[in-house]
């Protein structure tokens, strides 16, 4: 098994046992010196696509999921790394018991654009739904869109 940090839409429990039944959830934590953004507005979607880019001082909230074997390609596939839209990139996930390497899904587009009001609500019911702290949530359902 390899150690995958959900954030955005990933952080819904829901959806992650549809996109990786056989990956359990392990923790929560945070990746530091990152920060949520969007990008890739210009490929077809209704706005911009979730993404991280480091930022020191910045936090972004992750869950951490135990991805088994048969579950990878699976999330390759929904995350477009075939298509050349996310690319993994491994990061260290500050948990409760300490530091964890992971892996996460970085756009391959660049930083900018707004997100359409219906997908940032989906992230911020996603964070609050995977116990991200209230003031999180309720910066996520402020941002621009």
């Amino acid at each position: 098994m390899s150690l995958y940090a959900a954030y955005a839409g990933n952080l819904d429990p829901r959806l992650m046992t549809r996109r990786a039944p056989h990956s359990p959830l392990r923790a929560t934590g945070w990746l530091n010196d990152w920060r949520l953004t969007f990008g890739g507005e210009h490929m077809g979607w209704e706005g911009a696509l979730a993404t991280i880019v480091e930022a020191p001082r910045s936090q972004v909230f992750v869950a951490l999921y135990d991805i088994a074997p048969m579950d990878e390609d699976s999330m390759d596939r929904w995350e477009g790394v075939g298509l050349d839209i996310y690319r993994r990139m491994r990061v260290r996930v500050h948990t409760l018991e300490g530091e964890e390497a992971a892996w996460v899904y970085v756009l391959n587009g660049y930083e900018g654009g707004l997100p359409s009001a219906r997908y940032l609500g989906e992230l911020a019911d996603a964070a609050e739904s995977a116990g991200a702290p209230h003031d999180y949530v309720m910066e996520l359902r402020k941002r621009p869109c």
